[in-house]
């Protein structure tokens, strides 16, 4: 029987009995197995299932052990999730969102994390709106105080944390140092944020100042995941048009992520809350 093909590439068959078995044995409730066990799991034959543990062992992913012949992963296995941040998860859960949303308002969409003292975009429409101008926005850092994007996320962080980024811009520098002393003009900033019920730039940010956005956080329990944001030419309309046109839009697809993660709480197993 020849192989299924995965688009232009060939599904090998191999590569998938190892990660069935290195799933197996990472759901195990004792955190090991035995051969038959991991045959029965996978429905593999046991003497693949011999096969695949010999190859996994000699790269160091699996151990034996000799004492009742089980398995059992190895410390390796730590190596494969070393790139795999902690907010990663929440890019693969909004990205079909962004795209639903990218087919009704047409401008481009960022979803972005806190990350340090910036705002990181960690999943864009921009690549695919017809209407952008930046297409090489993912893993971008943006200004906290500049963007709708961080200033969504500051005016409905915790207290405690927003004084702490604004400490750590004043020791950082640089462009936002000076907006970060002035206590009075940011808590200005943030109380509009509550007002309009939105987050907006309008050309603020040095680099972007033919640009605006607004933009609203992805919140669970009281804290901030991540802000969405929908992003477009000052020339073309102002904050408040495009607040009219569509934050309906963009309140419905924060609240459609919000739902699945309250429906799948595992999802913030390490995540920043």
């Amino acid at each position: 029987m020849s192989a299924a093909r995965v688009g232009p590439y060939r599904h090998i068959q191999g590569l998938s009995r190892g990660l069935a078995i290195l799933r197996t044995l990472s759901r195990s409730p004792n955190g090991f197995a035995s051969i038959a066990e991991l045959g029965v799991a996978t429905g593999l034959h046991r003497t693949t299932v011999r096969r695949m543990l010999a190859t996994l062992e000699q790269e160091g992913y699996v151990r034996r052990s000799a004492s009742d012949d089980t398995y059992r992963l190895n410390l390796k296995i730590r190596e494969l999730s070393d790139g795999f941040t902690d907010d990663e998860w929440i890019s693969e859960l909004a990205a079909p969102v962004l795209g639903e949303l990218l087919q009704k308002v047409v401008w481009p969409s960022d979803l972005c994390t806190l990350d340090g003292t910036a705002m990181l975009v960690r999943e864009t429409t921009h690549r695919y709106s017809p209407l952008s101008f930046h297409r090489a926005m993912i893993r971008q850092r943006m200004p906290v105080l500049y963007t709708a994007s961080g200033r969504a996320y500051l005016a409905h962080c915790g207290e405690e944390e927003r004084q702490q980024i604004l400490r750590l811009l004043i020791v950082e520098g640089g462009e936002q140092a000076g907006l970060a002393r002035n206590r009075i003009l940011v808590d200005k900033v943030l109380n509009r944020v509550h007002e309009q019920g939105y987050a907006s730039n309008d050309g603020e940010w040095s680099q972007q100042v033919k640009v605006s956005a607004l933009a609203l956080p992805v919140r669970h329990r009281g804290g901030v995941l991540a802000t969405i944001n929908i992003v477009f030419m000052k020339s073309v309309m102002s904050v408040g048009e495009a607040a009219d046109r569509y934050l309906g839009h963009l309140t419905a697809a924060i609240a459609k992520i919000e739902a699945q993660i309250d429906e799948n709480p595992t999802l913030l197993a390490g995540a920043r809350t």
